[in-house]
């Protein structure tokens, strides 16, 4: 088998909107968020996104979804946006099929420079759902850091998906861009 080529980055338009939801229910949501490891399915039902919330997110001045593509296949996205003088990272997938591979370590790096280079920010914050701590470990391994902050889960909010359990919170992970090339 020969070694995959590289993605091919690109931030997200209009037209992208539909495959966009479609990879990121397939990532975390059901029997094929279920083939890969960053799956929700254990925590929550119901949906993940919707067209309507994406399509904010691409439009909104200072946001972005970029999106990796290899052979002209979406594989991976991730929500990119700049808020004061740090960047967000959030809404991230990659295909179940292609998990295992570098290829998030890849987005996620992409992402990084973006906020550095183009917003000249000085930190990347996420929130996680706490009860993740796989995930947690892999940002982890990644130079970001639990800060301890915490913000509720939105029940009843069903954008956000059906809760199976009542103790969902999500925690703020920061990495500090201090010392790396801007």
């Amino acid at each position: 088998m020969s070694e995959p080529t590289f993605p091919v980055f690109r931030t997200a338009g209009a037209a992208d909107i539909p495959i966009i939801v479609a990879l990121v229910e397939s990532a975390y949501r059901g029997d094929s968020g279920r083939r890969g490891w960053t799956t929700e399915s254990e925590l929550l039902d119901g949906r993940r996104t919707d067209e309507h919330a994406v399509g904010e997110l691409v439009s909104r001045p200072g946001s972005c979804i970029l999106l990796a593509e290899r052979d002209g296949r979406l594989i991976a996205s991730a929500h990119v946006e700049r808020q004061g003088e740090s960047g967000y990272f959030g809404m991230f997938a990659v295909d179940p099929d292609e998990q295992g591979g570098g290829l998030g370590k890849a987005v996620l790096a992409e992402a990084e420079r973006m906020a550095r280079e183009q917003w000249q920010c000085r930190a990347m914050r996420m929130t996680v759902i706490e009860q993740r701590a796989e995930l947690i470990a892999w940002y982890e391994r990644r130079g970001y850091r639990r800060t301890g902050e915490y913000q509720p889960f939105p029940y009843g909010d069903e954008r956000f998906g059906i809760p199976r359990r009542d103790d969902l919170r999500f925690e703020v992970l920061v990495k500090d861009f201090a010392g790396q090339a801007a």
